[in-house]
C-alpha cells in the first residue's frame, strides 16, 4: 500500500492527533503557553483587568484601605489561648519554654485590642458610607487573617460590602470568611495587588505590624510625598508603637525627609479617631475619584 494509501485510510486517526495537539489548542485555553515568561505582560493585565471590571459592577466608588499584622488575633481567642496555657499541666514539660509560651501568649492578648479597633473602625465607616447606588469608602485589605480579617469582619457585621486582596504564598493564606464572596480576589503579582489598593483608595488606616506592613505604608507615603498619588488621610493606629518603631522626628533632623512630610501621617488610637479624620479630611462630602497618577 502506497504512503498516500495509508494517510488516506488513517484520515480520522491523523486528524484526531492533530486536534488533540498543543498547537491546535486555542491559545487562551492553552495553560501552558499562558504560563510561559513571554505571556507575563498578559497575565499582569488581566489581573489588573479582571477585578477592576468587578469593581465597577458592584458599583465601588472609594475605598479606605486598611493594612494591619496578620498575627493579630481577637480578644477572645488570645483569652481562650492563654487559658488553656495556664491549666495545661506542665509536669512532663520544660519550664522556661511554658514560662515563654505564656509570655507571648499575654503579649498577644494586649496586642488584641488592635484587632477589636480594627474591627470596630471598619463597622463604623461601612454603616455610615455605602449605599446601593453608590459604595464609598469600601474597606479594602490583605484578605488574610489577623488585623485584615478584623476589619472584614466588622463590614461583614454592618451588613456592608468588603474587599479582599489575597495573595498567592509558598505558604498558602486561605481568605478570611468575611470578605465579600463576589469581592474576593486572588493575585499571583504584588505590584498589580498594590496598584488595587490604591487606585481607589481615599483613605489609609496602618495598624501595628511587619515586613509586609511597613512595606504596604511606605508604598504609599511615597507615591504622594512624590505626587504619584493625590494626598489621603493616612492614619497610624497606635502612637505608642509606630513612635518607637519608625523615628520620623530623626529622619527630619538628619534631612532625610522635609518637616511637611512628617504632616502626611496622623498618630490615632480609636475607631471614631480613625472616622473624625476621615470626615474631617472631606467635609462629610463623599471623596472624588481616580488617585493614582496613570
Amino acid at each position: 500500500m502506497s504512503d498516500d494509501n495509508k494517510i488516506i485510510n488513517n484520515r480520522d486517526s491523523q486528524v484526531r492527533a492533530i486536534m488533540e495537539g498543543a498547537a491546535y489548542q486555542l491559545a487562551y485555553e492553552d495553560m501552558e503557553f499562558l504560563a510561559s515568561d513571554d505571556l507575563r505582560p498578559i497575565r499582569l493585565q488581566l489581573e489588573l483587568l479582571k477585578p477592576e471590571q468587578e469593581l465597577r459592577r458592584q458599583k465601588v466608588s472609594s475605598t479606605v484601605v486598611v493594612f494591619g499584622s496578620a498575627r493579630i488575633v481577637s480578644q477572645k481567642q488570645a483569652q481562650a489561648d492563654l487559658d488553656e496555657l495556664a491549666t495545661r499541666d506542665t509536669s512532663e514539660k520544660n519550664d522556661k519554654q511554658h514560662a515563654r509560651q505564656i509570655a507571648e501568649a499575654k503579649n498577644k492578648l494586649t496586642q488584641s485590642h488592635y484587632y477589636e479597633e480594627a474591627r470596630r473602625f471598619s463597622h463604623i465607616v461601612s454603616s455610615r458610607f455605602q449605599a446601593e447606588h453608590r459604595r464609598d469608602f469600601v474597606v479594602v485589605t490583605g484578605g488574610g487573617p489577623g488585623i485584615m480579617e478584623a476589619a472584614n469582619r466588622g463590614a461583614f457585621e454592618a451588613g456592608a460590602r468588603s474587599i479582599g486582596l489575597n495573595i498567592t504564598l509558598p505558604h498558602e493564606q486561605q481568605p478570611n470568611p468575611f470578605i465579600s464572596p463576589e469581592l474576593a480576589f486572588q493575585f499571583h503579582y504584588f505590584a498589580v495587588r498594590k496598584m488595587h489598593f490604591l487606585m481607589r483608595a481615599k483613605g489609609l488606616v496602618v495598624f501595628p505590624g511587619g515586613f509586609g506592613t511597613l512595606d504596604e505604608l511606605f508604598d504609599v507615603l511615597t507615591l504622594v510625598q512624590t505626587g504619584k498619588m493625590a494626598p489621603i488621610p493616612i492614619v497610624l493606629v497606635g502612637k505608642a508603637y509606630w513612635q518607637r518603631v519608625i523615628d520620623f522626628d530623626y529622619l527630619v533632623e538628619s534631612g532625610y525627609i522635609s518637616a511637611q512630610d512628617k504632616q502626611l501621617l496622623t498618630y490615632m488610637d480609636t475607631a471614631e479617631e480613625i472616622v473624625a479624620v476621615l470626615e474631617a479630611f472631606y467635609a462629610g462630602r463623599p471623596p472624588k475619584e481616580e488617585t493614582l497618577d496613570g
